[in-house]
């Protein structure tokens, strides 16, 4: 339980900064999944009984809108004081098994970004990468496609190392060396692999039913800024118009895959976005959004404390971030 001080301190904090109106910002929190229960491979990753600690928390300090009504009202400058929106990114399973009836509980609502690619039964490289290391029974992995020696995989411990050593070494690979790399690894892992981590179609629709807002986030997962423009625009407007035909709608929100400024996209591909008829877009750069925000460059941030306190006065130090724009 926290105290009503640490509620309320925070908050005092949060509505000094974050006033709403002309001066409104607006904070946007990014997640990617939540999981039943910790995950010894990866123990920062949200799972059910943590979300639902930060729910309470922001439902105390913040005014949580959908993502969608909160662009609208920082274009108008409406915002409410401490103003907040949560997104999730890819499109898990768990999103819709877990995190949304978290969200329900709370009288909330989240807008989802789905990959297309990889709904109902695909899985995405890193998941690959990740389910090959935790199911293979040899004690070490390579990657010879990336330029990886072998990797110890003895303990949980070595097994974390070595994750984070084959993602950052794979992730930014052009596609069809990428796509190479994660097949070696997959092979030579000779772990059975999950083929039911993303979210099928039909649950994609429960989500939009359940109240909460679904947007865009290309086919593959790919680093836009590596893609040929004509192949950058393929991803986008296909995962745009698959989603449309799915939900019988517009879709007015997209998010960049990775989502830091010039790493993974650039200028040409905020200039895409808008061409394909978005409303806005969000990246992954830290901050918060005010007024004469890039509403195709809006960014994202999530606290990563546990204590209550510090998650609040990180959300409030973001909030001071001077982002482009914002």
């Amino acid at each position: 339980m926290i105290s009503p001080l640490g509620l309320r301190v925070p908050k005092l904090v949060l509505s000094a900064l974050s006033p709403g109106g002309q001066r409104g910002r607006l904070s946007i929190l990014i997640f990617h999944r939540v999981l039943p229960t910790p995950d010894p491979l990866f123990p920062d990753e949200v799972d059910a009984a943590r979300f639902d600690e930060l729910l309470t928390w922001l439902r105390h300090w913040m005014n949580v809108l959908p993502l969608d009504e909160a662009v609208r009202r920082l274009k108008a400058g409406s915002l409410p004081p401490r103003a907040a929106a949560i997104t999730f990114d890819d499109g898990y399973a768990d999103n819709r098994t877990i995190a949304m009836p978290l969200l329900q509980k709370h009288k909330l609502s989240a807008a989802f970004f789905i990959s297309t690619g990889f709904l109902d039964g695909g899985r995405m490289w890193n998941d690959t990468i990740i389910e090959s290391v935790r199911g293979t029974k040899l004690d070490s992995l390579a990657c010879k496609t990336a330029g990886i020696s072998p990797l110890a995989l003895g303990t949980t411990e070595q097994k974390r190392s070595a994750l984070t050593t084959l993602i950052n070494g794979i992730k930014h690979l052009p596609s069809t060396q990428r796509a190479e790399a994660v097949a070696e690894v997959a092979e030579s892992s000779a772990a059975m692999l999950p083929n039911d981590l993303m979210m099928s179609s039909a649950q994609v629709r429960e989500l939009r039913d359940g109240g909460m807002v679904v947007g865009a986030h290309t086919v593959s997962h790919p680093i836009l800024a590596r893609l040929e423009f004509v192949r950058a625009q393929e991803e986008v407007a296909t995962s745009k118009h698959v989603l449309e035909a799915l939900l019988g709608e517009k879709l007015g929100l997209f998010a960049y895959p990775n989502g830091k400024l010039d790493a993974d996209y650039c200028g040409e591909h905020v200039g895409l976005v808008k061409s394909l008829g978005f409303e806005a877009a969000v990246s992954t750069n830290w901050g918060a959004a005010g007024a004469g925000c890039d509403l195709f460059q809006l960014p994202r941030f999530t606290p990563w404390d546990k204590d209550a306190g510090r998650f609040g006065l990180r959300l409030a130090s973001n909030l001071r971030r001077r982002y482009p724009g914002a």
